[in-house]
């Protein structure tokens, strides 16, 4: 198990919402201890897609897809997930607990959309709790314009080459 800061940055993209898409995350370790500035970021990125989906089905694809690879590593204590939709961001620290209280209706009474891929986010979240960071997309921010050019690749058919 590492002791190490982890930092993941999300985004998923659609072509045509729904349409071909694409989603993709980049998990930051941080190990402030090692001497070696160049050794103190290791960085590994994934991505994927699916023929149909929403743009919202992929924003909730990729935290999910990158804390399922957190704990197939056994990577568990100090994530932070960052993302540029408030949709994911919003409904993972605020709305979900009121869908469950509602038997999974929204504020309309309307069956929520997305309920399997929240409930699998859920999950995850309740067992690494990581914390959860908006940053503004399309805004310059290196590491999210970087999961912006995996899951839009991916979206498109023509994947990046990806860092392990």
């Amino acid at each position: 198990m590492t002791k190490e800061k982890i930092t993941i940055y999300t985004d998923g993209a659609a072509k045509g919402n729904p349409g071909k898409a694409g989603w993709g995350a980049i998990i930051m370790f941080h190990n402030d201890k090692l001497k070696v500035e160049s050794e103190k970021l290791k960085v590994i990125e994934i991505g994927g897609s699916k023929e149909h989906a929403t743009n919202n089905q992929m924003e909730l694809t990729a935290p999910i897809e990158a804390l399922k690879y957190c704990v197939r590593q056994d990577l568990t204590q100090d994530i932070e997930v960052v993302s540029d939709s408030k949709y994911v961001i919003l409904g993972i620290t605020e709305w979900i607990f009121n869908w469950q209280k509602n038997n999974w209706r929204n504020a309309a009474k309307k069956p929520v959309v997305n309920r399997e891929l929240w409930e699998e986010l859920y999950k995850l979240t309740e067992e690494l709790k990581p914390k959860w960071t908006y940053v503004k997309g399309h805004n310059g921010h290196e590491w999210n314009e970087r999961a912006d050019v995996i899951a839009t690749s991916f979206a498109e058919g023509e994947p990046v080459e990806l860092k392990k």
